[in-house]
């Protein structure tokens, strides 16, 4: 094996350009050329053969020294996804062609005919994929069409399956920690009750964690909480305040008994439409039944910028020396990750299986809308296993 590529897909999180570069530094010591896909899975559907300057970035020591000291993604990244492409969407040179690319419904085709073709043009002979569930998901598809894919987790969410850990989560939740511990001061100076909203579609692995750690209550989209008895909790921990002041966190997905998850605009390539700030809704239930005033702020896109903490740096460098490790070894189909509080080469998730969801069971107080700290003993740090 003598080049690789690349990629970056999705949301960016602190700690991609970690990745970047280590694989970069790692494949140097086994001889490999590395060239990087910018914009994700775009970068190898919209590619000209005859112009790749705009796509393709070949990576060297030299480019890639500096990359992991800041935030966000050196290859850049889109929402793109090969499988289910409106041809409508497609760039020149493919809408030209699209009748020979398999229809999936009217108006939409998969376009990894056009993919395979320039993985070959590029001469690149495997592909280290950087994603959570939605990039990762193309990532088989590649593999059953005979080319080789080694995959690295991210996500804020960190809700991919088979590992306990995704870069980027612990960046995002040492984020919220600390921008809840300094807008107590407002809260309390206005004796209100602080909502915060925070990434979350369908886990809620970081306002759980978030609210494990700084002692409110949370709200998780796996479990409906009872909207009168949430009000009830709040304004009694309020009036038990000393600063008369009480606070929660809420996941972008969470909903109440008896609502409604409500979204607007088109949806996305992997079928995903933005949803109503779910923080602002409940701030007009809590006012309508208690009459108390409210706060909220959104702790979504600033805790996915800057650079990356030490955890998520050092996790990092490691899935990518670990994927580079697999190929030059001649494995691949899988992704690594984190099992038992190990690192571990696991199976790319099957999409069909949806997200990692939290374990409501074991890890959440239904009760007290809080984060179950009993019985922890044999788990792994990150709580729960994969």
């Amino acid at each position: 094996m003598k080049r690789i590529g690349i990629l970056t897909g999705g949301g960016d999180v602190p700690g991609l350009n970690a990745v970047i570069k280590a694989v970069v530094y790692r494949g140097k010591e086994f001889g490999l050329e590395v060239l990087g896909i910018r914009r994700g899975w775009e970068g190898l559907t919209h590619l000209d053969p005859k112009a790749q300057e705009k796509y393709v970035k070949p990576l060297d020591r030299t480019n890639t020294r500096t990359i992991d000291r800041t935030g966000g993604t050196f290859l850049h990244t889109s929402r793109t996804n090969p499988s289910k492409m409106k041809v409508e969407n497609l760039p020149p040179l493919l809408r030209a062609q699209a009748g020979r690319f398999p229809e999936v419904k009217p108006g939409v085709v998969e376009v990894t005919p056009a993919v395979l073709d320039n993985l070959q043009a590029l001469g690149l002979e495997a592909m280290v994929v950087i994603g959570g569930d939605d990039t990762l998901s193309y990532a088989p598809v590649l593999e059953r069409a005979g080319f080789p894919i080694v995959a690295v987790p991210k996500t804020m969410d960190n809700d991919v399956r088979n590992t306990e850990y995704c870069i980027g989560f612990s960046t995002a939740v040492t984020r919220a920690v600390s921008a809840i511990s300094r807008q107590r001061t407002t809260v309390g100076s206005h004796e209100r009750i602080g909502i915060f909203r925070i990434f979350g579609r369908d886990a809620g692995y970081t306002a759980l964690y978030t609210a494990y750690v700084t002692s409110v209550r949370c709200l998780i989209p796996e479990h409906r909480f009872d909207l009168e008895k949430l009000v009830s909790l709040l304004v009694n921990d309020k009036k038990n305040n000393p600063s008369n002041y009480a606070l929660v966190v809420i996941s972008e997905g969470a909903v109440w008994v008896g609502g409604e998850i409500k979204e607007y605009g088109e949806a996305d390539a992997f079928g995903h439409r933005k949803k109503v700030n779910v923080g602002e809704a409940l701030s007009d239930e809590i006012k309508r039944l208690s009459g108390e005033e409210t706060i909220v702020s959104d702790l979504t896109y600033d805790l996915r910028s800057g650079e990356p903490d030490f955890v998520d740096k050092m996790v990092a460098t490691t899935f990518a020396n670990m994927a580079v490790d697999a190929l030059a070894e001649g494995r691949h189909g899988c992704m690594m990750a984190i099992q038992n509080g190990c690192y571990v080469e696991a199976s790319i998730p099957d999409p069909q299986l949806g997200p990692r969801q939290v374990d409501v069971e074991t890890m959440y107080n239904v009760e007290r809308y809080r984060p179950n700290y009993a019985h922890k003993k044999g788990l792994p740090i990150f709580l729960t296993h994969a």
